[in-house]
């Protein structure tokens, strides 16, 4: 198994050009890239970002998908060559998404595995923290997930369940500004979360972190011959990759870790982020660029699977998971194992 480069073009203006067999990227017709792309996995344009024509056909050739986000991070368009993947496959998810049981079941999982996730997050926080109050606070906070956790099996249908994640997620974010350092929660306050737009620095980082990660779900997903737009826990609608959302719930708090390191470690700061017209606040655009640096190492570093018992780049876990969900669909196995964090 291979961890492909996810391609991030976020410098305004660039153009894209295909040159031989490797992707070339220029800025005011200067190149400043070169890519083979037998390297690459996925090309993600941030914003003003031009392509040519031969370029986009050579991406959809080599089954390369080309994601197009606003300046914001927000998915605004994807596109791949054919659909590529099992049609038996999507056939039995389109049916067992309709099974209320399974259905329900699947989406339990996912909400623990966010759940769970997020607990450590807060415990840790409480470990580490230096201020006897903030890790009060944090230790109460793991100990409402715990409750919300215990609660999940006697939720006996969807929406019921979305009411215990909804709280779960009320509380925890109630509590992620206090592992903040207390030095740099003036420039990063956090009340609890926003979005659609964003109102304050740390919010702004959390959405960016998301719809990264949510750009490497559906591609795990797509990579295994999965719909992501058939969701379980998420509803379906059109133009929303549900099946992406519900993978992606037990990979939020890795986002909300790196988030905070950042933060903490004064990666980035109170200037690496500009107010717009309406109260919302986004990243610069040379701030994403580090962002998204740090984001790909992340991505790079092992941690231990639990059910394979051998580390993996976090990275692939997501195309680890999408493969446990596909054989879990197909009825190989007799449930769903959300990755938790050791």
């Amino acid at each position: 198994m291979q961890l492909l480069n996810t391609l991030y073009v976020t410098t305004p203006d660039s153009y894209l050009r295909l040159e031989n067999d490797t992707l070339r990227v220029e800025v005011e017709h200067e190149v400043k890239l070169r890519v083979p792309l037998h390297h690459v996995g996925s090309v993600v344009c941030m914003g003003n970002v031009g392509l040519s024509t031969p370029l986009i056909h050579r991406l959809a050739e080599g089954g390369i998908s080309l994601v197009l986000l606003d300046h914001n991070g927000r998915f605004k368009a994807r596109m791949e060559g054919p659909v590529s993947g099992n049609v038996l496959l999507r056939q039995m998810q389109h049916r067992r998404s309709n099974e209320a049981a399974f259905a329900l079941e699947v989406a339990r999982a996912c909400v623990a595995g966010k759940i769970r996730n997020a607990r450590q997050v807060l415990q840790r926080g409480a470990r580490e923290s230096k201020i006897d109050q903030d890790a009060a606070s944090n230790t109460r906070g793991a100990d409402n997930l715990a409750a919300s956790l215990r609660a999940l099996p006697d939720a006996g249908d969807l929406d019921t369940l979305r009411g215990i994640e909804g709280e779960a997620a009320r509380q925890y974010f109630a509590c992620l500004g206090l592992l903040v350092r207390a030095d740099a929660r003036e420039a990063f306050p956090m009340a609890g979360r926003t979005r659609r737009p964003p109102r304050d620095r740390t919010n702004a980082l959390l959405s960016f972190f998301y719809a990264m990660w949510m750009n490497d779900c559906r591609s795990a997903l797509e990579a295994v011959g999965l719909d992501p737009q058939i969701g379980f826990l998420h509803a379906v609608r059109p133009g929303r990759a549900a099946l992406a959302l519900d993978l992606m719930e037990e990979f939020r708090p890795f986002a909300d870790r790196l988030a905070l390191t950042l933060i903490n470690r004064e990666q980035v700061k109170r200037d690496d982020f500009e107010e717009r017209e309406g109260g919302a606040v986004a990243l610069k655009p040379d701030a994403r660029r580090s962002v998204v640096v740090a984001y790909q190492e992340r991505k790079q570093e092992e941690l231990t699977h639990p059910l394979l018992a051998q580390p993996l780049a976090l990275g692939l876990i997501p195309l680890v998971q999408a493969r446990l969900l596909a054989r879990h669909i197909r009825g190989e196995t007799e449930g769903y194992l959300p990755f938790i964090a050791r």
